[in-house]
């Protein structure tokens, strides 16, 4: 847990930066802000996905790449799931919760954004099982080094809801670590690149929300679709065990 812990004070820091400069920024530099963060976001989640997907020979340097069908369709269930239950409406409502309650103006979608970018990603699953699994809080903390300088852009272009974002972060880092002796074999290898490639998928979209005032994909909706390569592992791994495999 120390390297979450570590992590969620690099946020908070970071943000509590980012909204002292945002006091002194005229609107033309905090939407050329806004517009810069929105690009390097889509690179992020352009490089994340892609990592995630292609690999290349060692012995004569061919590229190949594998997951396109299992990501459509996590992107087309998570969707469908999403949707259904509204989830980004109901992040929304408790962002507008506290926002009101706070005189936190821009919390909702400040905090949604800023929690979707620092929980997904490789990083957060393997350094949370090797903090809780190992006792090694380093990739974490590695983590909360970056995640410190994003959340200073981002608290300094969005506003407050960002700093609370360290609040799922420890949330679901801190569970995957007191779960990480059950969660160690299973998320590795391919299952966890079908995830994370899915998970930069996302994180590129909130980029796109960032550069688009007119057009906005409901990201967090989308999130199911990160539960459809281990339920299919899963299903896998029943009928192999029931001598029926695919």
């Amino acid at each position: 847990m120390i390297g979450t812990l570590v992590n969620a004070g690099m946020i908070v820091a970071g943000s509590c930066v980012g909204l002292v400069l945002k006091k002194g920024l005229r609107p033309q530099l905090e939407h050329a802000i806004h517009q810069a963060t929105g690009l390097a976001v889509i690179m992020i989640g352009l490089n994340g996905a892609l990592s995630n997907m292609l690999a290349a020979d060692p012995a004569t340097g061919a590229i190949s790449s594998s997951g396109e069908l299992m990501l459509v369709f996590s992107l087309i269930l998570g969707g469908l799931v999403g949707e259904s239950l509204e989830i980004e409406e109901h992040l929304n409502h408790l962002g507008d919760f506290v926002e009101k309650r706070l005189h936190l103006s821009g919390f909702a979608q400040s905090f949604v954004n800023g929690t979707l970018i620092y929980c997904v990603g490789a990083m957060a699953i393997v350094g949370a099982i090797n903090d809780g699994l190992l006792g090694d809080p380093s990739t974490l903390i590695t983590k909360g080094v970056l995640d410190g300088i994003t959340s200073i852009v981002l608290a300094a272009s969005m506003g407050p809801g960002v700093l609370f974002s360290a609040i799922p972060v420890v949330l679901y880092q801190g569970g995957l670590s007191l779960c990480a002796g059950l969660l160690e074999p299973v998320l590795q290898g391919e299952l966890l690149r079908q995830i994370c490639a899915a998970g930069f998928v996302l994180v590129g979209c909130i980029g796109v929300n960032f550069m688009s005032d007119k057009f906005h994909i409901k990201v967090a909706n989308f999130l199911p679709g990160l539960l459809v390569p281990p339920l299919w592992a899963a299903i896998q791994g029943l009928l192999a065990w029931a001598g029926m495999p695919l």
